[in-house]
């Protein structure tokens, strides 16, 4: 089915469930205000959808949705797609010559229409019927899977006000998974401080040393098996899902590219995490900025990476003042929040040392980056220089490999400048004086002489 008939379909999919969501609501309401007006009781019947037709109608049948969850759905997805349908829910209380308390809701900033509430989701489903919502609110509770799949969730309300006034928000990707039948690839932003990173370098171009090649294979096989190792063989029933790995090693060893070009390979994006933006000086402001990241990777199938993990997951600190409380409360939190992320997660850091233990305890992996050896760094000088370019005679990659022990990174740098030096000398042909200069520049980053 190509993207029009697919938008088609959906949208005649939709179509019918606002068309039964509207009669449920005139319905409730007309109750409410005690209205005796007919009701075509077929229209209150929940439409049935061929599962294979359409995009909602396989997430309905992909989650077994009762009515119910069917409504609290509609009632979120509403306010994007057509929010004149919720406009019967501004009824006035004629006694008290203001709104109705009992529907809930709130108007946005900008936004002129109704906002559904968590009094607005309880009302639609239960009237005053108490009984009936107490029941319904447990879909608001985490282990309900519109929390744990990140589908809708009650905002939080403010201090002292009931938790049901908060706004009934669903999320952005499903949204745009129920209305154009694909996952908007977010932007760097305030809301999600994680960028999109990716890579021109193929898988066959990277080296590695043998051992952490071999522990990357193993992350591959378990990206690549999940769904047979968890739902198939039901594993799922007894290991945690998602797979929590950390690089280590010294700067320029490939932690980066490595994670880039895994995303490339499996066809997954790798969203780097940019700490700057995440951590904040703010009494829970570093944990709502990682929800914000953790709650939207959830619907992503993406890849989390997060460099220079030390400044999020390092080792917690002996209590002595309520800065020290607070940090080990965010890494509390991080622990509870990677144990339950299903996805990918990767954290890179110059020393494991570094790392605290409990999380150490819950990686899958924990893979080494060393120097590359001499072999290793012959084939990354050979790999790196342009096809365009040559070496002159009066040097030759094998020796400069066994004298110089450099990362990959350094590596790059040094053919960089020496590649420059070239173009900048109108030949193509790298000098030698050239790549040692380079080398020399490398090596005073780190304290080093030739």
């Amino acid at each position: 089915m190509d993207v029009q008939n697919k938008m088609a379909s959906n949208a005649l999919t939709l179509e019918t469930e606002l068309a039964w969501f509207s009669a449920v609501a005139k319905m409730r309401i007309d109750q409410k205000f005690e209205r005796e007006l007919p009701q075509n009781e077929a229209m209150l019947q929940p439409p049935e959808h061929d599962p294979e037709a359409s995009i909602y109608a396989n997430f309905i049948q992909h989650y077994g949705m009762s009515p119910e969850e069917r409504l609290i759905v509609l009632l979120a997805l509403i306010p994007y797609i057509r929010p004149q349908l919720l406009d019967l829910f501004f009824q006035t209380d004629e006694q008290l010559n203001r709104g109705c308390t009992a529907l809930g809701g709130i108007q946005g900033k900008m936004h002129g229409g109704f906002l559904p509430t968590g009094e607005t989701a309880l009302f639609l489903l239960a009237g005053d019927d108490l009984q009936a919502r107490f029941e319904y609110q447990q879909m608001f509770e985490s282990g309900h899977y519109f929390a744990r799949h990140n589908l809708l969730k009650l905002e939080m309300a403010p201090v002292g006000e009931p938790p049901l006034s908060a706004p009934l928000v669903i999320a952005d990707e499903i949204v745009d998974f129920l209305t154009r039948g694909d996952l908007r690839k977010p932007d760097f932003s305030r809301e999600f401080p994680a960028k999109l990173i990716s890579s021109g370098m193929e898988w066959a171009e990277l080296v590695l040393a043998s051992g952490t090649q071999e522990q990357i294979n193993e992350l591959i096989i378990w990206m690549r098996h999940e769904k047979t190792l968890m739902d198939e063989w039901e594993l799922g029933r007894r290991l945690r899902p998602g797979y929590k790995t950390l690089f280590y090693g010294p700067p320029g060893t490939g932690k980066t590219l490595t994670a880039t070009l895994l995303g490339k390979r499996l066809e997954r994006d790798v969203y780097r995490i940019a700490l700057s933006s995440v951590v904040s000086k703010y009494i829970g402001e570093t944990e709502k900025n990682l929800e914000r990241i953790f709650g939207s990777a959830e619907n992503m199938n993406c890849i989390l990476f997060f460099d220079e993990a030390d400044a999020l997951f390092g080792k917690r600190t002996n209590v002595s003042d309520a800065h020290d409380r607070y940090a080990n409360q965010e890494v509390s939190y991080l622990l509870q929040r990677i144990e339950e992320f299903p996805g990918v997660v990767i954290l890179a850091s110059n020393f494991c040392n570094n790392i605290d233990e409990a999380f150490m305890r819950r990686f899958q992996a924990v893979v080494h980056f060393p120097i590359p050896n001499v072999d290793e760094r012959e084939q990354l000088w050979n790999n790196a220089f342009s096809k365009h370019s040559s070496i002159a005679e009066d040097w030759n990659i094998r020796e400069v490999a066994i004298r110089y022990e450099l990362s990959g990174g350094a590596i790059m740098n040094v053919i960089r400048y020496a590649s420059l030096m070239a173009i900048d000398a109108g030949t193509k042909v790298i000098q030698h004086d050239d790549v040692i200069n380079g080398i020399r520049r490398e090596l005073q980053k780190e304290g080093k002489t030739l």
